[in-house]
């Protein structure tokens, strides 16, 4: 008979070998054959249900992992010089992982007994089981600065490109790492001040052409002034933070919480997980969970953690990185909801009837441990019957029940009639280099609107239970529109043969209508564009003014404490009410809310301005090949000065200039919104189609400027007025400044004369 391997044997050899992990992997290794494979399947049916092991189809792993952000000790280099690490933060039962680090060539030089932030990747058919790329070393935090390298016979110098650095810094010879003259380049600093009083630095990335794509998004950062530099004090507060335990918590852990985000995110901050309700009195019922990482466990009040999360307000998105509210260590590890990591979180439990009504709720502080991280375009496909490997397991326990209770929500939905604008959202695509290698438009899936409808639910459930409390906390507030932005709606509507009534308290329903009413005719676009238009911007305020967007009472940021400050006092605001801990609000953060508000409000609209710059920069960078080029598109604005043009294609924006439209002067009517010409009685309005040529693209602005070439069907008309040079520019205005200048000339002749 053969020996039957020890559990503790079966766990080693499976963490050991995570590639090859199925009975029949397990029972070769062992020796194991016929009868014998009985008791096998035993073992491993026990290890299954003592939670050591996780069935997935026909293999076993360790239902535990690191997460792809991890603190790590290293080893030092083995005999073939290759450097591994291990991880300080491992839960799993079985042998702890062995990490593989690859240094780059601008790391600094790492030693054994180093402690680093890395960033891992599982790999398949290895004699190891991570790949690390080094963050920083825990406990360092050099300054880092990005500029315009400037070489001299010794190195060279960087002059910074934000303007409020007026410091140099200089860049020896062997650090410059091959830095041309006028690249930018970052940098970081390499050491104290020199005799000459400049800050030391060494290069660490060459970015190129200070005009080139991958240039645009830290130009942005530092001319709309977000910081991008942790301080020392605030990074050593996230170093020294440990993951939460079970104390003072409710066990969600066995809960099949999953994470649904974007292919390519980074962090996860909210989870859910829905089933049937059991309540006889709730007959086609559903409660749904969500829980978002506890982020106010590790971010104090008062702390120097808090101080920059408050300066910050949020995280800032763009198509090449993100500039976090919160270091590495909390927003992609301590507070990301990663696929077999325990984690401490917030989690809501919501009761919904058959018609979407959320009818009760209550709030726990919870430990839970995601039981996958699924992304938008995997779970569709799921539920529109193409399951994966990695779907197929939770197709019937969780995604289906996620989308019954979507139904129902749905339903809600239509009763509320919360504004429904069709606007699609463009998401740019880059190659390694940073260029742009596409300009989609995002596809918005059921998935999509399942996370959202959930995350609006819970907040919803957030800002009733903190009223009921009477706490204080901050209110996500959209208000209605201005009057005087309803009447240039109504103008537009009336335009295009349709009517938004007047006297009577405005509603979201009576958008819709409008919306609705322009849906598939040639003004859909122009009808969705000028509601947008005539919206206010949303806000923080801890006054209730209700979300007229949304249709709804009552309602507060809750799930995003990573990347929103809002919701970080949100959730203090619940610690507090519930008495969970010693971290919620404390008196000085409730007096001062008003402030914050104001100041997070203003953070929000600045990093918008910067996403939006940076977007334009790169589409102006990617359109600048096809200069000459025909386009359609529509018109989306009126000004004195032209007409901007909403290309189809890209949904880039561009300037016609008035100087250029044919052959006449233009009257412009703010009140109406158009352009029309003194001889012609052509008129340019907001939303007419288009054709135009591109005329100029530039990077470095993201401006682009186009030429008119037809309305519609009809090409440009031809109209007196000034002649036109190849360039556009009125050959009568360049008439008239000649004779100025010889008139001029004339007067010095005559000056000179008479003396």
């Amino acid at each position: 008979m053969t020996r039957i391997p020890s559990k503790a044997e079966i766990l080693e050899w499976i963490s050991a070998h995570p590639t090859h992990n199925s009975k029949r992997d397990i029972a070769k290794a062992f020796g194991i054959k016929g009868s014998d494979r009985i008791d096998l399947k035993r073992i491993l049916k026990e290890l299954e249900a003592e939670g050591h092991l996780e069935k997935r189809k026909k293999t076993y792993r360790d239902p535990d992992r690191l997460p792809p952000v991890s603190v790590l000790m290293v080893k030092g280099p083995d005999d073939n010089g290759d450097l591994f690490a291990r991880p300080l933060e491992w839960h799993g039962e079985g042998v702890e992982p062995v990490v593989l680090v690859l240094p780059r060539a601008s790391d600094p030089a790492l030693g054994e007994g180093d402690r680093i932030l890395a960033r891992l990747t599982l790999v398949q058919d290895a004699d190891y089981h991570y790949e690390a790329r080094l963050i920083r070393r825990v406990g360092t935090n050099p300054r880092r600065v990005i500029g315009i390298f400037r070489r001299h016979d010794e190195g060279g110098r960087i002059v910074p490109i934000d303007k409020a650095a007026s410091t140099e810094w200089t860049v020896a010879e062997n650090a410059t790492h091959g830095a041309r003259d006028g690249e930018l380049v970052e940098a970081e600093q390499a050491g104290p001040k020199t005799r000459l009083g400049l800050p030391r630095a060494r290069v660490v990335e060459r970015l190129g052409d200070p005009s080139a794509p991958k240039a645009v998004s830290l130009i942005a950062i530092h001319q709309h002034g977000i910081p991008d530099h942790f301080p020392d004090t605030v990074i050593a507060e996230a170093d020294a933070a440990k993951p939460m335990g079970l104390k003072g918590r409710e066990d969600l852990r066995d809960m099949p919480l999953i994470t649904i985000d974007p292919a390519d995110a980074r962090d996860h901050d909210d989870a859910c997980y829905a089933h049937a309700d059991d309540d006889p009195k709730n007959p086609g019922g559903h409660v749904i969970w969500v829980a978002i990482a506890d982020v106010a466990a590790y971010v104090r009040p008062g702390t120097a953690l808090d101080r920059e999360a408050r300066k910050r307000g949020n995280s800032s998105y763009f198509p090449d990185r993100v500039v976090p509210m919160l270091p590495d260590r909390l927003s992609g590890d301590l507070c990301s909801l990663h696929e077999g990591v325990p984690r401490a979180c917030v989690a809501v439990r919501m009761q919904i009837d058959a018609d979407g009504n959320k009818i009760g709720h209550r709030f726990v502080r919870g430990l839970m441990r995601s039981a996958a991280s699924l992304h938008y375009g995997e779970v569709q496909e799921a539920m529109d019957g193409m399951p994966t490997e990695r779907t197929e397991p939770f197709l019937e326990p969780v995604i289906k029940p996620l989308y019954a209770a979507y139904a129902a929500l749905v339903k809600a939905r239509a009763d509320r009639q919360p504004l429904d604008l069709d606007l699609p959202e463009r998401k740019i695509v880059l190659d390694e280099k940073g260029n742009v290698v596409s300009v989609n438009f995002r596809d918005r899936l059921d998935a999509h609107k399942l996370i959202e409808e959930f995350m609006i639910l819970a907040n919803v459930a957030a800002a009733e239970t903190l009223i009921k409390k009477r706490t204080p906390l901050l209110f996500r507030v959209h208000e209605e529109p201005a009057p005087e932005k309803l009447d240039a709606l109504r103008e537009t509507a009336r335009a295009a043969g349709l009517s938004l009534a007047k006297g009577q308290v405005l509603q979201t329903r009576h958008l819709n209508a409008l919306l609705n009413g322009a849906a598939g005719t040639d003004d859909a676009e122009l009808i969705n564009i000028s509601t947008l238009r005539s919206m206010q911007q949303a806000y923080y305020n801890v006054e209730n003014f209700g979300h007229f967007g949304l249709a709804l009472r009552n309602y507060a940021h809750f799930t995003s404490p990573i990347r929103r400050y809002a919701d970080l006092i949100v959730h203090r605001a619940l610690i507090s009410s519930h008495g969970w801990g010693e971290d919620g609000l404390d008196p000085q953060e409730i007096e001062r809310l008003e402030q914050t508000a104001t100041h997070i409000s203003d953070t929000e609209r600045r990093s918008m301005m910067a996403e939006r710059d940076t977007t334009d920069r790169y589409l102006a960078a990617y359109l600048a090949e096809r200069v000459g080029n025909e386009f359609e598109g529509r018109i989306s604005g009126i000004a004195r000065f032209g007409c901007f043009v909403k290309l189809d294609e890209t949904g880039a924006d561009g300037l016609v200039p008035v100087r250029s439209i044919g052959r006449e002067f233009f009257h412009f009517d703010a009140e109406a919104g158009t352009l029309m010409g003194a001889d012609t009685g052509l008129t340019l309005a907001v939303g007419q189609r288009v054709t135009v040529r591109l005329a100029q693209a530039t990077p470095v602005t993201g401006g682009l400027e186009l030429e008119l070439l037809a309305i519609g069907d009809d090409p440009m008309p031809v109209g007196g007025g000034a002649r036109r040079s190849p360039a556009g520019r009125s050959m009568k205005r360049k008439s008239t400044k000649a004779k100025a200048k010889r008139s001029k000339i004339k007067r010095k002749v005559e000056r000179k004369r008479r003396k």
